[in-house]
């Protein structure tokens, strides 16, 4: 018991898409495709924001209902991009799978329909590339201004269709290539594959793919971002080839998704803000006696390596926040400090380190994350008990998911928010799926969730 835990920073939310989508169809999704933590990073909270290009740290918490449980919230938010304001150009290489398995409806017709969006979008000062892979990879349009070319962008997106296999190794090394190439100084560089991730043709264990991304990440400085799409979606293969890219994910079956990723996101949020960030909290012994990160388990560092530059942590963007969990058993009857969080990343031009931390004491848990007035942190553990049941977990202080319902169906009520109906929604429809509900009722159940 070091009382320390550090894990590489992560705004990846496909795992959240990807379960939402599957219920939605009336099937249970697999555990091993969900993560918590991108539950938990698909709702932003509204941290405050720093004045410059680096973090902020908040913590806060509540009791949950079990003796002696209680939930601590890690919050870090970068500042974001004004959209009138200045942005490094964008570099821009998407990588397209045109294989047969992408015919299906959401699949190559929503890529087209949101590279189109996004190619009106974009500056003229940015610049575009296109690769499409099936049983091979063929450069379709090599790094181009878009001022100069958006009409022959559109052209070429235009005429996207599906052939046969697919060959991801040959999509993405021909995609690097592509990008290392038509590589800008002085731009945001990026590989944006969009694909079902379902590989059957070429390499299809990864391995190779992922040393051609490390390569081109340590040396050339670009990042990747994936896009996953379908009913049938090989998650784990695509969060691979991102991690090891400095990248992230997220997953989309609607229009209205994708044009949020592609027109929301992608143009505003594409200047990064950190490079190789890490997180590590400390706890106090002293009040402490044993705590629980919700998720991140693939995103774990060595406590010793928090420091060590040369070990891979996450890229983060304008405007991003990421999200932490803990389930934390307090020691009876002491007080005092709780915990203490510092983040550490590298400036994402000259590689120079930064830290910023932030505390919390055991003065924040004088309530239970269920009463009123802690919507944000709710939400949060809604989101983090929700992932946890669906993997087949059992957190202390879970409320059963007829709860977990109530209380989000409640926030949704409240703030209007669409986005929070729609986690309301997946919860009911595991529950009639007939997920198995968290062992015996633990306290928090039996409290009406907004009493105060």
């Amino acid at each position: 018991p070091d009382y320390l835990s550090t894990f590489a920073l992560d705004v990846d939310t496909a795992s959240y898409g990807y379960a939402r989508r599957t219920l939605s169809e009336g099937r249970l999704p697999d555990p091993a495709t969900v993560r918590p933590e991108e539950f938990v990073n698909s709702f932003r909270p509204d941290y405050p924001r720093p004045k410059g290009d680096g973090f902020s740290v908040t913590l806060d918490g509540a009791k949950t209902g079990e003796d002696g449980w209680s939930l601590v919230r890690v919050g870090l938010a970068t500042r974001a991009t004004d959209r009138t304001g200045e942005r490094p150009p964008a570099a821009l290489t998407f990588v397209v799978d045109i294989s047969g398995s992408m015919a299906e409806p959401g699949r190559l017709d929503l890529v087209k329909t949101s590279l189109g969006t996004l190619t009106d979008q974009l500056r003229d000062d940015d610049s575009v590339a296109l690769v499409t892979f099936s049983d091979e990879a063929e450069t379709r349009l090599p790094m181009t201004r878009v001022g100069s070319g958006r009409d022959r962008i559109h052209q070429v997106v235009s005429a996207l269709e599906t052939t046969s296999s697919t060959n991801v190794e040959a999509g993405v090394r021909t995609g690097y290539d592509v990008a290392v190439r038509g590589r800008r100084e002085g731009a945001v560089n990026r590989v944006v594959l969009l694909s079902d991730a379902l590989a059957n043709t070429g390499d299809t264990e990864a391995t190779s793919i992922l040393n051609r991304i490390d390569e081109a990440r340590r040396t050339h400085g670009i990042t990747l971002f994936g896009v996953g799409v379908g009913s049938e979606y090989g998650d784990a293969f695509m969060e691979q080839l991102a991690d090891k890219g400095d990248g992230n994910t997220t997953y989309v079956s609607t229009p209205e998704q994708a044009r949020k990723v592609f027109v929301e996101q992608l143009p505003v949020n594409v200047e990064l803000r950190a490079r190789d960030a890490k997180a590590q909290v400390a706890f106090d012994r002293a009040t402490v006696e044993s705590f629980r990160l919700i998720g991140y388990e693939n995103r774990a560092v060595a406590d010793d390596d928090f420091r060590n530059d040369r070990v891979d942590g996450g890229e983060v963007g304008a405007g991003h926040t990421v999200t932490a969990l803990y389930a934390v058993k307090t020691r009876p009857g002491r007080t005092g400090r709780l915990a203490t969080a510092t983040v550490r990343w590298l400036d994402p031009k000259s590689r120079t380190p930064h830290e910023q931390s932030g505390t919390v004491d055991t003065g924040v848990l004088t309530s239970s994350v269920w009463s009123a007035g802690h919507d944000s942190l709710q939400l949060t553990a809604v989101a983090a008990y929700f992932a946890d049941r669906l993997r087949g977990g059992d957190l202390p202080g879970a409320p059963r998911l007829s709860a977990l319902a109530e209380y989000s169906g409640a926030i949704a009520e409240r703030s209007g928010s669409k986005v929070v109906r729609e986690l309301t929604d997946s919860i009911r429809q595991a529950e009639k799926l007939g997920l198995p509900a968290a062992g015996p009722s633990r306290g928090a159940e039996s409290e009406d969730p907004y009493s105060g």
